[in-house]
């Protein structure tokens, strides 16, 4: 992977990929995940790296990290035609992502890389259902990372509480996300994360949280509107 990759193209290709992974997962688990908020907003992995980097140490870093997301985006089956990894089952990718996200996060714990290494792991660990293993790394990653991925990690562990039917702790995760929103963690995600994990206990709060999602006009109208439209009639 290039040295000169963009934190755009970063981004774009890491969010493509986890996106279309959570919705996989949260449609083959719905009954295990009933709590955990799902959709659009689920669990995901944003890259945010800057254009270069001038330190060697720092370079090496991010080698790393794109040499894991790369692996991570790699198809299981024929290999790419432009070349690239490859896969021959979904075990074996799994098993090849953890071991470099491990690889990264225990040589370069306490950088930047090394927090989003360990995001990484929890969200893997949060898919597969080791959720005490995805809650202590998604905490440890919201105590020391910066504002950003904390706030990242901090939208995990609302969704585990969810999943484990702590909606008051879920509550006040995201509504501290909801007052204090970071370029990775929106006010609009923390908001449709927390109606979306009411909605199966509280729907008159789910709804009045969603209709003005549904009415604003912009991407996430279509996910507010189509989560109303699961709650139970008034």
């Amino acid at each position: 992977m290039s040295d000169h990759l963009t934190r755009k193209e970063l981004t774009q290709d890491n969010v493509a990929l986890k996106v279309g992974e959570s919705f996989n997962f949260f449609n083959t688990h719905r009954k295990q995940t009933l709590r955990y908020a799902g959709g659009i907003i689920a669990v995901a992995v944003i890259v945010w790296l800057g254009f270069y980097y001038t330190s060697y140490k720092q370079g090496v870093r991010q080698q790393a990290l794109a040499d894991a997301i790369q692996l991570q985006s790699a198809p299981v089956g024929a290999a790419p035609p432009n070349g690239g990894p490859s896969f021959p089952t979904e075990t074996a990718k799994k098993d090849a992502v953890t071991k470099a996200y491990i690889k990264l996060s225990t040589e370069y714990g306490g950088s930047t890389e090394g927090y989003i290494a360990e995001y990484s792991l929890a969200s893997l660990n949060a898919e597969s259902g080791k959720f005490a293993d995805a809650r202590r790394m998604f905490q440890d990653v919201a105590d020391h990372a910066n504002a950003n991925y904390a706030s990242l990690a901090k939208l995990g562990l609302a969704q585990l509480d969810f999943a484990e039917n702590k909606t008051s702790e879920a509550q006040t995760i995201l509504k501290d996300l909801i007052e204090h929103p970071t370029d990775l963690v929106s006010k609009t995600q923390a908001t449709f994360t927390l109606a979306k994990g009411l909605a199966p206990t509280q729907p008159a709060e789910a709804r009045k949280l969603l209709l003005p999602l549904a009415s604003g006009g912009n991407d996430s109208s279509q996910a507010a509107v189509t989560a109303l439209q699961e709650l139970p009639p008034q």
